[in-house]
This record gives C-alpha cells, structure tokens and sequence, in this order.
C-alpha cells in the first residue's frame, strides 16, 4: 500500500519502525524521508550536548506531501526541527520548508500524558495510543481566520502515537519522551 507523494512518485503508507533504535542519527535516517537536512540543523544547536531522548513524527498530507518532525531533549532544552513539503502553488517542485525551535525545558508549566487501553479477547490491557502535551508559558499567538479575537491561552506542544500510526515500539518511546521531560521540569538548570 502507497500514498502518491508530492511532486510524483509513491511513499510507503506506513513508514519503517524507528523505534528500536536508541541513537538520534540511526533513527532519523530509518524513519525520516530527509535525515540529513535535519541532523544538520540539530547537531547546529546541539553543538555536542548529550541526547537524553527524543522523538521523531512523519506523515503524508494529500495537500502538502510529507510532514515531518523531531522533538529532542538535552536536559535543559528541547529542540525541535520541523520540516514540509512546500504546497505546489508557493514554490518550484521539491521544495520544502526547514525550522528549529529550542524551548528551554523551564519554560514547560506541564507535562500530560493519556494512553488509550482497550482489553483484549484473553483479558489483557493494552495500550493502543498515546497523547503527550507539554503546556507551555509562552502565549500561542495564533489569529483565527476570521480576525474574532480569542482569549489568550497558553503555547503546547503534542506528540501522538497509536498502533495504527507507529505502533507498539513508537507508543512506548513516546511514553518514554513524556515520561524524561516530566523528569526534568521543574528542576534547576545547572
């Protein structure tokens, strides 16, 4: 099975498994569509800080082809690289979009974590998903399409993994993420 990729060409609809690997760079070039462009841009900020976790997040938009995402934590930071196919109409075929965010870790006010369980023919629980949000005391700064002004609310951040998209080994680093930066927020930076 295959999704038609942006600018021609088919993508796998279910990408190769990234987490059995425990190193960065091992498990960007297996999951990521374009590893190098954002081990790049993370090794910049990086500048040789220890990889305490990470992680990584791609799908295929029918709009704008492939989305593409990497949340890493250093202990005291949590850089962030995002990276999209520009739509065919804002740019020449093959184009796309590269960012980083670095959001200090004593910036994050909460860390949430909801796992969906379902119990199983034999009676065992499993998790089938996973929604991790970190709030943030930034303001998010989002205008509504239609200019009505919103109350302001705190910036977050969502990760999301289900069996379907990642399946069982994604789930549990993404509750191995989430459980790293809880461990972290809130402690003095040193």
């Amino acid at each position: 099975m295959s999704r038609p990729a942006f600018g021609g060409g088919d993508l796998p609809a279910v990408f190769p498994d990234w987490s059995p690997y425990r190193d960065l760079p091992a498990a960007a070039r297996a999951y990521l569509r374009d590893p190098e462009v954002a081990l790049d841009e993370l090794s910049a900020v990086l500048d040789g800080a220890s990889v305490l976790g990470f992680t990584l997040e791609r799908f295929v938009n029918e709009v704008n082809g492939v989305w593409q995402e990497v949340a890493v934590c250093d202990g005291s930071r949590l850089v962030l690289w995002h990276g999209e196919d520009v739509p065919p109409d804002e740019g020449p075929a093959g184009s796309m979009t590269s960012s980083l965010r670095v959001v200090p870790t004593s910036t994050i006010t909460e860390v949430g974590c909801r796992r969906r369980l379902t119990r199983t023919p034999a009676g065992t629980m499993r998790v089938d998903s996973v929604d991790v949000y970190l709030l943030l005391s930034s303001i998010d700064e989002t205008v509504p399409a239609d200019d009505t002004p919103l109350p302001p609310r705190h910036d977050a951040l969502r990760f999301g993994k289900t069996l379907d998209d990642g399946g069982a080994g994604q789930i549990g680093r993404l509750e191995e993420f989430a459980r790293l930066v809880a461990s972290v927020v809130g402690r003095p930076v040193l």
